[in-house]
């Protein structure tokens, strides 16, 4: 079977596939509807979004359009940053549903420990009533899983502390270069599944010439090796593209990258600015 037809289990015991489509940065309206329907052409199960986008409207038209059933496709939407209270989270749930045109999403996550305009911000009370919401929307049965974004180890030992249910997922930034051994280590631990976004840097990996090597060794792209590579560490990378191509190629990545090659990989040291 083809890992974009392979799926992952989260600690509820649902299933996600191991491939996502991110849409970060894909404008609302046609491309956004273009590059979704596209993506679900090409054998994609997995779309995430967030409200944040401001694109949720055009990815529940593609799906609704694509003719594969809601029941067939795991979608994510994630609660904007800046909203840290109970009945904000409540009512940004409502009008995630609203836009994206269903009746119930497969996760939910928090954005962000903190507002993008204020990172770092001391958030501990607002995210665990942010979380708390989120469980009343997980226990009522409108959500399949629910979990965090960008928390670092102490962000969710808040939220095990005060709040009921582990999050499924911590959604991070994630890429050959950028160490996030301490907080993979941490999630696999509390049995909180990791994914990857912006799995290819924001693209300037695709430069490197140690992953252009090992991709030439493998007669694959580069884009395809950091996508790999994610998948050997046990994590769901999200690539994105609204080239075909491109986005047909990001699946393709049925081959193994031997174990000295990952280490290789490994030791490409990144340059987190050019990231965040």
């Amino acid at each position: 079977m083809k890992v974009i037809n392979q799926t992952y289990t989260l600690n509820n015991g649902v299933k996600i596939p191991k491939i996502g489509f991110g849409t970060w940065q894909i404008k609302p309206g046609d491309e956004t509807y273009n590059a979704v329907s596209l993506a679900l052409k090409h054998g994609y199960r997995h779309i995430d979004t967030a409200e944040g986008y401001q694109n949720e409207k055009s990815v529940g038209e593609a799906i609704r359009n694509s003719g594969i059933p809601r029941e067939e496709i795991f979608v994510t939407s994630k609660l904007e940053s800046h909203i840290k209270d109970y009945e904000g989270a409540l009512r940004a749930f409502d009008e995630t549903l609203k836009a994206l045109g269903f009746d119930y999403l497969d996760l939910f996550i928090i954005h962000a420990p903190w507002p993008w305009s204020e990172m770092g911000k001391d958030c501990k009370e607002g995210n665990v009533q942010a979380y708390k919401a989120m469980e009343e929307i997980y226990k009522s049965g409108r959500v399949k899983a629910i979990g965090v974004s960008n928390f670092s180890p102490n962000d969710i030992e808040n939220i095990l502390t005060h709040c009921e249910i582990v999050p499924a997922v911590n959604q991070i930034g994630y890429f050959i270069g950028l160490d996030q051994s301490e907080t993979i280590s941490y999630c696999e631990d509390k049995g909180i599944f990791v994914e990857a976004y912006s799995p290819l840097g924001i693209g300037y990996l695709l430069d490197n010439p140690i992953i252009n090597e090992v991709a030439k060794k493998y007669k694959v792209s580069p884009a395809q090796i950091c996508i790999r590579y994610l998948l050997q560490k046990g994590t769901a990378p999200l690539p994105k593209s609204i080239h075909e191509s491109r986005l047909i190629q990001n699946t393709e990545v049925d081959f193994d990258i031997w174990a000295d090659d990952m280490a290789l990989l490994d030791t490409i040291k990144g340059d987190p600015r050019r990231w965040s």
